[in-house]
């Protein structure tokens, strides 16, 4: 699936749940708790968890987990960009481009 499919698919999921009109500043605060669980789900990974109330997981759901978060965080990385009308081919056209320049 191309990027620009999977942002008009967002946009149109989004709206169907009634979840698109929320306004910018709520959506990164939803981006912002999707990056904790993120590093919740890496540090899963990485050292795990020494507490007797979380489940321990075994390493293939333990990457599936990483693999639904990082779902989560490019859901509202794309519904982002779609409010101020930005394709994600364009993000990262420019971001190579900078990265590339900058490092020479």
């Amino acid at each position: 699936m191309h990027f620009s499919d999977y942002q008009k698919w967002g946009r149109e999921f989004y709206q169907q749940q009634g979840w698109y009109e929320r306004d910018v500043f709520r959506r990164l605060a939803y981006l912002t708790e999707e990056v904790g669980e993120v590093a919740a789900a890496v540090r899963a990974i990485e050292i795990g968890y020494e507490r007797p109330d979380k489940a321990d997981l075994n390493e293939k759901e333990k990457c599936q987990a990483l693999i639904e978060e990082l779902g989560d965080v490019l859901d509202n990385l794309c519904v982002l960009a779609d409010k101020y009308g930005i394709e994600l081919e364009e993000v990262i056209a420019v971001h190579q481009a900078k990265f590339n320049n900058r490092y020479k």
